[in-house]
Formats: structure tokens, C-alpha cells, sequence
């Protein structure tokens, strides 16, 4: 029996509740900044994509970069499941959620974007419980310093696990 990406997204809440991020940090583990008390995880996926920053002035008017957007691929299980882009937007068959960044935490080191918690701010389909959103498991994606051309564009590969969480 083939089920729909809704009935394995309940299966998997069901399985997995009280343990938040099974496969994935435990909530202990987390940076206090980016901690959802009291909150279940609903969705975890891996991200593979880059993020996509831009050659502008600062307020001094010197050229630096600044990141414009992300996009990447969503996998579960090791099959591709959804799309993450600019927004932040996570868009799946069966739902989509954008979000509203909360808080950050450093990444493991200094080439990794940092950890988010977002506050999820338009859920729909099977993501329309989501209320919280966090980026954990970084690796890649930080890009800084100074830049040539206004207008130039660098994409810079990242990695990173989201999870899905609800009250």
C-alpha cells in the first residue's frame, strides 16, 4: 500500500513524539538562542543547495557581499521531497510554510552559515500546524568580506538539516 506524503508525515509525528530530533540533535544539544520548549518535531529534512549572495555597498559605501537568497533541494530518506527558497519559503508536494527568522547561533565553524529558529508565518496543507522552524547541522554557505563589482553575484554551497516543529 502506497501512502500519501501526509499519512507518512502523521506516521512519522506519531512515531517520533517526545522525541524531538530523532536521526538529528537532541534539544539539550541546541544553542539555548535556537531551543522550541515545549514543542514536537513534526518534519525533519536534509538540505543540499546554496546560498546565493550579492556584491553591494554598505551604508560606509564599500562593496561587500550580501546574501540575497538560499535554494536547495529537500531529501527524507534519501529521496528528494521538496524545495527550499527565497522568503525563506520550504515547499513541498503536500504542503508548503514560509518563515520569519527568530534567532541565530553560531555554525561549527566560521565557513558555516549559522543555526536559525524561525517562527513559521503561513503554513499550508500538511504543514499548516508547523509553528516553529529551525536550521541545525550547518556546513558551507558563509561568504564574507569584500567584493569588486557591484551587481556581481557568488554562490556558495551549504548543507544544512531543518526541522519542522509544532506546539
Amino acid at each position: 500500500m502506497r501512502r500519501s506524503f501526509l499519512e507518512r508525515l502523521r506516521l512519522a509525528a506519531a512515531l517520533t513524539a517526545g522525541l524531538a530530533f530523532v536521526g538529528f540533535a537532541r534539544a539539550q544539544d541546541l544553542p539555548e538562542a535556537i531551543r522550541a520548549s515545549g514543542e514536537t518535531a513534526l518534519l525533519e529534512v536534509h538540505a543540499e543547495g546554496a546560498q546565493i549572495y550579492q556584491c553591494e555597498a554598505d551604508a560606509s559605501g564599500k562593496l561587500v557581499w550580501s546574501f540575497r537568497e538560499p535554494i536547495a533541494t529537500l531529501f527524507r530518506d534519501g529521496k528528494t521531497v521538496g524545495r527550499h527558497y527565497a522568503g525563506p519559503h520550504w515547499e513541498f508536494s503536500d504542503g508548503s510554510v514560509s518563515g520569519k527568522a527568530l534567532a541565530k547561533a553560531p555554525g561549527a565553524g566560521p565557513a558555516d552559515v549559522p543555526l536559525l529558529k524561525l517562527a513559521a508565518t503561513g503554513g499550508q496543507g500538511a504543514l499548516a500546524d508547523v509553528t516553529t522552524i529551525q536550521r541545525v547541522h550547518t556546513r558551507g554557505g558563509a561568504l564574507e568580506g569584500s567584493c569588486e563589482s557591484a551587481g556581481g553575484f557568488r554562490s556558495v554551497p551549504y548543507s544544512a538539516d531543518y526541522v519542522f516543529l509544532r506546539k
